[in-house]
């Protein structure tokens, strides 16, 4: 089993509780450190699917070498939904689950990417954070659009960005990975810097615009999904 330990979650009763939870640990977040170098050591992504119909949540955890981005183990924990759909309280639905695949690693999982969002969240603790405070991982979040934030689009190259915004307030990046293509938006989580986070976004979208590490995640609990529920 891995090495790291986790913090027990906490399910709230209510939307209320679950908004107290996020402000409280919210504080617990680690901001000052530059986080692991990109294309060493493992990265690991984590990514759920859910069937509504059976209350039935898959998590699955894809460790890769970040250095040639083989997949180094996969791991996967099929669980209830324990918490409903809110917008902005979605961990609550994803961490009990991811933390029981984590758990199934026998490496430890590295940097971790999740396929959501860490500061750029309305009360600056979206899954990236939640999981890195419940883990004490170092953890990014490459989300798909820009939540309820604004941008202004970045340039066309590979590499491009421009800042994602609360406001005046940066809360995250949106990163071109493929030329002419959507850009994805990357947030801080916990224990990583935000040039950093890109970087390590960047060495793991190569061909394709969303990082190996979550397409990877995805693939593996959609599949896990269907033989769940077959």
């Amino acid at each position: 089993m891995t090495s790291f330990s986790a913090h027990a979650h906490e399910t709230p009763a209510d939307e209320a509780e679950g908004r107290a939870v996020q402000e409280r640990l919210r504080g617990q977040v680690i901001l000052d450190e530059t986080g692991p170098e990109p294309g060493t050591g493992l990265v690991t992504g984590v990514d759920v699917a859910y069937d509504d119909e059976r209350d039935v949540v898959v998590a699955a955890a894809v460790v890769l070498d970040a250095a040639t981005l083989e997949t180094v183990e996969e791991a996967t924990a099929v669980g209830k939904v324990a918490f409903p759909y809110v917008p902005g309280l979605l961990a609550f639905r994803e961490i009990p689950t991811v933390l029981e695949a984590l758990a199934e690693l026998s490496v430890d999982p590295g940097l971790v990417v999740c396929d959501g969002y860490g500061l750029a969240h309305p009360r600056r603790f979206g899954l990236a954070s939640h999981l890195g405070v419940l883990t004490g991982l170092p953890v990014i979040g490459v989300g798909k659009n820009p939540f309820t934030f604004t941008y202004e689009a970045p340039g066309p190259r590979r590499g491009d960005s421009s800042p994602l915004l609360d406001g005046e307030e940066v809360v995250g990046r949106a990163l071109r990975t493929r030329e002419n293509t959507s850009p994805v938006f990357v947030s801080v989580g916990h224990r990583v810097s935000l040039d950093n986070a890109c970087a390590h976004t960047l060495r793991l979208a190569g061909r394709y615009r969303q990082p190996e590490s979550t397409r990877r995640a995805d693939a593996l609990c959609r599949r896990t999904l269907r033989e769940a529920t077959a």
